[in-house]
């Protein structure tokens, strides 16, 4: 799957937090020159973040096990998993610790920024898995881990034949007969209501749990990593809509029409029936267009997957970065499994750091095509952001991205970079002299990254948000996310899909990585405006054909924003690096010559948006 990555674990042992920068850290590393209040509070930083560390580790290595090794039947690796997420959740959720954290913040205008930031640090973490309720904690990690193996241990089945979610989505990017486009999607959705229970289970003990800690909801927490309200962050994803709208409105124009006609159907929809497009849930349609002259799927599978990882790995090192650890490849699970394995597991791309240091590992199931080559560069995106924060200046409780969605941004934006023209000619993969329609590259891009923000922006986050915050009702979560579909994706089922069906719960995201699905709308927002500023400032290069290869100067750029990972304030990050707030100005611009055309191709057509 392409760019929706999560990274790592899951949301009970994820970490975040909010602001300061690299220098401040030579502040504790002298602890003569520290006040003693600051050496109280380095004593118990230190103390906390060594058993933090420990615990975290023992349950990665468990959550990788769960997700690596699925074996119908057998509890033996979910039982591991959940002991392992209760003592992290009883140690970061310790009353002890969160009252020593509380009563430290009390004392704030005597602590260093970056105290300050640990402790807001260990208060976030801990309002996740408060021992207040040591109970309902329990509850929900055991309630979290059966959800995670029934989702990725269901048989998907068309025509009585098991298949897997790969098999579907190339089925839904192929296949031009509908009964049998039909018949996948449908497949791709009975995962939905075996969920149902678990889910709203999950909901209720998502939301008791920080509750106790005085948030409103579990949405109105994960939010907070962010420095904002729950309102905020709706208001922002509603201005990131709004921007895009416009164009967002004619690919739709566009797309209904060139469907219409792919599958020789005589009456154009006013709304997308969802077995049309080709990705289960609408969010990409870029396999629509191929681009003459680019044909990466051909070479690539001459190739074959070992080159794909390798040479997402030049990619970086060519930048300045180091070379990947060994343990990276003897310890990480990227391929498909073979056809005879008596066990499954997690397809769904990630990038996992073992232990907040040097353990870092991918799990996917890297296939040779275009979408997977992509893939590898995001998923190494974050691995190159975990070893660049991991480093002496960066307290083992910083070690996370600027925010959330910087680290999805970070590994968009190599993606991006991975399927420029120029760059993709220097590797051979395609001729430097082919002549390419450059607006149909374009119109491939946009259906893959404009596509995409009224899915996270809209759908997902504003069902997440009435899910957790207005406890929607459990008789009207499958209506409510096809009311979304419409309004936003102006997307359709194709047959009324009753509250029999649990669809959205076939989003691994609304399952194991809860109420945070806009940081991966915000994420292409900041890629954009990275990318623009590189190709601009960096490269002085066109946006649309950049070739970061070998380019230490841009290395330098991305290594100063990962560098101090969560320790830099993420706003203050972005101004001074790109030179503007938050917008999807540059996402806009970028796409401006593409408007043109699409208005041409829609002259007469009926608009439904």
């Amino acid at each position: 799957m392409k760019k929706l990555i999560f990274t790592g674990l899951t949301a009970a042992i994820l970490l975040s937090a909010c602001s300061s920068q690299k220098t401040e850290t030579a502040e504790i590393t002298a602890t003569a020159e520290l006040t003693q209040v600051q050496k109280e509070a380095q004593a118990f930083l230190n103390k906390y973040s060594a058993t933090y560390q420990d615990l975290y580790t023992k349950s990665a290595e468990a959550e990788w096990a769960s997700n690596t090794k699925i074996v119908e039947g057998d509890t033996t690796n979910a039982a591991a998993t959940r002991r392992a997420n209760e003592a992290f959740a009883a140690f970061t959720g310790s009353v002890d610790n969160i009252n020593t954290a509380k009563a430290m913040l009390e004392k704030k205008d005597q602590l260093t920024p970056l105290q300050i930031k640990q402790f807001e640090a260990i208060l976030y973490t801990g309002a996740n898995n408060p021992q207040l309720i040591p109970d309902i904690v329990k509850a929900r990690i055991k309630a979290e881990t059966e959800q995670t193996e029934k989702l990725y241990g269901f048989d998907y089945r068309i025509y009585e034949k098991s298949v897997t979610t790969n098999q579907i989505d190339e089925i839904l990017k192929n296949e031009t007969d509908l009964k049998k486009r039909l018949d996948a999607w449908n497949a791709s959705k009975e995962v939905g209501p075996g969920l149902k229970t678990g889910l709203l289970n999950l909901r209720d003990l998502r939301n008791k749990t920080v509750q106790s800690l005085g948030y409103d909801d579990y949405f109105t927490y994960q939010a907070s990593d962010y420095g904002m309200t729950r309102q905020e962050m709706m208001d922002l994803m509603k201005q990131i809509n709004d921007e895009l709208r416009p164009l967002y409105r004619e690919l739709h124009t566009f797309a209904r029409y060139e469907l219409a006609k792919k599958y020789n159907q005589k009456e154009v929809p006013d709304y997308l029936p969802a077995h049309w497009l080709p990705n289960r849930w609408g969010q990409d349609w870029s396999s629509m267009v191929e681009v003459e002259g680019i044909n990466l799927d051909a070479v690539l599978k001459q190739k074959g997957p070992e080159w794909q990882v390798k040479q997402a790995e030049r990619f970086y090192t060519s930048l300045g970065f180091p070379s990947l650890p060994e343990s990276f490849y003897t310890k990480s699970s990227l391929y498909p499994l073979p056809a005879n394995a008596n066990y499954k597991k997690n397809n769904h791309a990630s990038a996992w750091h073992m232990n907040l240091n040097q353990d870092v590992r991918c799990l996917m199931s890297v296939e040779p095509n275009a979408e997977w080559y992509e893939t590898t560069h995001h998923e190494l995106g974050h691995i190159y952001y975990y070893m660049t924060y991991t480093n002496p200046d960066v307290p083992v409780l910083l070690r996370g991205g600027a925010n959330r969605a910087y680290h999805e941004g970070i590994g968009s934006l190599m993606g991006l970079a991975a399927m420029q023209k120029p760059f993709l000619a220097e590797l051979n993969l395609i001729d430097k002299n082919t002549q390419t329609d450059e607006v149909q590259m374009l119109l491939k891009e946009a259906l893959s990254y404009v596509t995409f923000i009224p899915f996270a922006s809209g759908v997902m986050s504003e069902w997440e948000h009435d899910f957790y915050a207005k406890n929607l009702p459990a008789d009207q979560l499958n209506k409510r996310w096809w009311e979304l579909t419409k309004k936003y994706q102006g997307m359709v089922p194709p047959a009324n899909r009753s509250e029999n069906y649990l669809d959205p719960a076939t989003k691994t995201h609304i399952n194991d990585d809860a109420a945070q699905y806009y940081d991966y709308a915000m994420s292409y927002v900041i890629l954009f405006q990275l990318h623009d500023h590189i190709a601009k400032n960096i490269l002085k290069q066109d946006p649309h054909a950049t070739n970061y290869y070998g380019s230490k100067e841009v290395g330098n750029f991305l290594r100063d924003i990962m560098y101090p990972g969560a320790s830099a304030d993420w706003r203050q990050m972005l101004k001074e690096k790109t030179g503007e707030e938050l917008s999807a100005r540059a996402m806009v611009d970028y796409f401006q010559p593409l408007m043109v055309y699409l208005k041409e191709q829609n002259k007469g057509r009926k608009y439904t948006l």
